[in-house]
């Protein structure tokens, strides 16, 4: 009896390894990484203008994992801050990355997030100015942990029109990283990445001249029927030389304008064009590494500010971005294959409507003058601290107080409760915070606080962090409601929800309704590429994953 139940467990146990497994194996490794953030890319434009979409971004909704309500949960959501927190999953707070400047109290100046005198830039048509590299971020990059665990190296290029935006998506190293400057009119790396210009980018930039393009125009691509709203909005400050209406010339005054160029389609096609380049050239996705390929496209940043979120304009640029996006999606299909590489698309923040336009509307809006909020914060420390009190600069959202001041001010907290609620009261402010407190509130239950904790680093953010009302944005000294186009850099749902979608190798398609935000990006793509992000405050998409790994 004994050897008869033997016999049976025996061949329960043959059956049981005869049976495949319920759960597939994890799916290879991508091939190719391509991390797409498109500048000032707002939820609003994936709500309401996809219909206009037949190429690439309809593609990317279509077939990939598309998550409906990513939105960043910090406070200020401008360029430098938004590409770090997408490059290393983290949040201001932990990556360092406060603003797209700041006051540098040591060097007494504000200095750009990449600014870097210690890197001199190499120009490939004409000399370059200044240092730039990554240095001020504080954890590594997706690229940087990429070729730190991976073997053999990645193959990683980046490219942008900005510098902060194409080396905060490098780190601290890769093959070529590019951007251009259009005061100098030339190409630019940094001596961060390379000591001499870079070949690939040298022969493509000189068979492709920027000069080329500059005697184009920039017309609407499809019928104006087409289009939501109208083409000559309230509030719209466009480029110098162009109307509020198309067509939109490149050639502005007398040349062609780098900065018209920069402003327009023709600067998106160009970077998709040298992407395709440097995808044959470096032969990416086809060695025996995992590589990256990272592209920010900088031109509906440029519009959105000039035009708003209504116009035609960002419409259009949309919808060429689109043919753009479908073509160098159309060209990794070809050399790299759909099931070998995996792409990510996000934005670095949204845009707010132009507050002329919303107060046209019926609704409150309109622009908060820095020199109102230095004038009612001087006011009040006069008062409570004495005549002369300086109260230093205003930078970003942020009041830096000079050294004198903040040691008087810091022992003193009615003269803080009294300066903050002097802040409160001039005409579009929200809020003002008291920045020594805000480490203790990133779990605080209001959510302007809680942002504003999320922005906070030491030595970097301000001593007061001023936030706007709804609708309303900062500007300089002009009347308050000027009609200077638009803005961004709060923590208002418009500037703060963008897209994020998946497609491709290991990625599950399907819209999502779950709250997340970009940070949560790049430790998806470590789990695909089977690496790991020590230092993200984001966490996995498991549920957009083939199969989810376990925790």
């Amino acid at each position: 009896m004994r050897l008869h139940r033997q016999i049976v467990v025996l061949l329960v146990a043959v059956c049981l390894l005869a049976v495949p497994l319920t759960s597939a194996p994890p799916p290879a490794r991508p091939k190719l990484v391509v991390l797409l953030v498109v500048d000032q890319m707002s939820s609003f434009y994936t709500e309401n203008y996809r219909g206009q979409w037949k190429a690439g971004l309809a593609r990317l909704l279509k077939e990939g994992a598309w998550f409906q309500e990513a939105a960043y949960p910090y406070a200020n959501t401008v360029t430098c801050v938004g590409h770090a927190t997408i490059s290393t999953g983290s949040f201001p707070s932990t990556h360092g990355i406060v603003g797209n400047a700041w006051f540098d109290r040591q060097a007494n100046k504000n200095m750009g997030c990449t600014e870097d005198p210690s890197t001199p830039l190499i120009g490939y048509q004409a000399p370059a100015k200044g240092g730039n590299s990554a240095w001020r971020l504080q954890v590594p990059t997706f690229s940087d942990e990429l070729r730190a665990q991976t073997t053999p190296a990645p193959r990683v290029v980046t490219m942008s029109i900005k510098d902060r935006t194409a080396i905060v998506l490098a780190g601290r190293q890769a093959d070529a990283a590019t951007w251009l400057s259009a005061s100098e009119k030339t190409w630019v790396t940094s001596t961060t990445y390379t000591s001499t210009p870079v070949p690939f980018v040298e022969r493509f930039t000189k068979a492709s001249p920027v000069e080329a393009e500059l005697p184009e125009t920039w017309n609407l691509t499809l019928p104006a029927s087409a289009y939501a709203f109208t083409d000559e909005g309230i509030g719209e400050h466009p480029l110098s030389g162009w109307t509020k209406t198309f067509p939109h010339p490149l050639k502005v005054g007398t040349t062609g304008s780098f900065a018209a160029w920069d402003e327009s389609p023709f600067s998106d096609a160009y970077l998709g064009r040298m992407a395709e380049a440097a995808v044959d050239e470096y032969q990416l996705g086809r060695g025996a590494g995992i590589d990256l390929l990272a592209i920010s496209f900088t031109a509906l940043d440029l519009v959105g500010h000039d035009f708003g979120p209504r116009s035609f304009e960002v419409q259009d640029l949309l919808v060429r971005l689109d043919q753009t996006i479908g073509r160098l999606l159309a060209h990794l299909d070809e050399r790299v294959g759909k099931d070998n590489y995996v792409v990510a698309l996000s934005a670095d923040h949204g845009v707010a409507p132009i507050p002329e336009q919303v107060k046209e509307a019926g609704e409150d809006a309109g622009r908060v003058l820095a020199v109102d909020v230095l004038r009612a914060t001087e006011k009040s420390l006069a008062t409570s601290l004495g005549t002369g009190t300086s109260a230093g600069r205003f930078s970003g959202t942020d009041i830096y107080l000079p050294p004198a001041t903040l040691e008087r001010l810091t022992a003193d907290r009615p003269a803080i409760d009294a300066m903050l609620e002097a802040i409160r009261r001039v005409p579009g402010v929200a809020e003002a915070f008291w920045t020594p407190g805000l480490p203790g509130a990133r779990q605080a239950s209001d959510p302007i606080k809680r942002a504003a904790a999320l922005n906070f680093f030491p030595g970097r953010t301000g001593d007061v962090m001023v936030i706007p009302k709804p609708n309303w944005s900062f500007t300089g000294s002009q009347p308050t409601m000027g009609g200077g186009g638009t803005t961004h850099g709060t923590p208002a749902a418009y500037d703060q929800r963008v897209p994020v979608v998946l497609m491709g190798a290991g990625i599950k398609p399907g819209q999502y309704k779950r709250a997340v935000t970009p940070a949560d990006v790049t430790p998806t793509l470590a789990v695909l590429c089977g690496i790991t992000m020590p230092r993200a405050d984001g966490r996995r998409l498991a549920e957009a994953l083939v199969t989810a790994p376990p925790k």
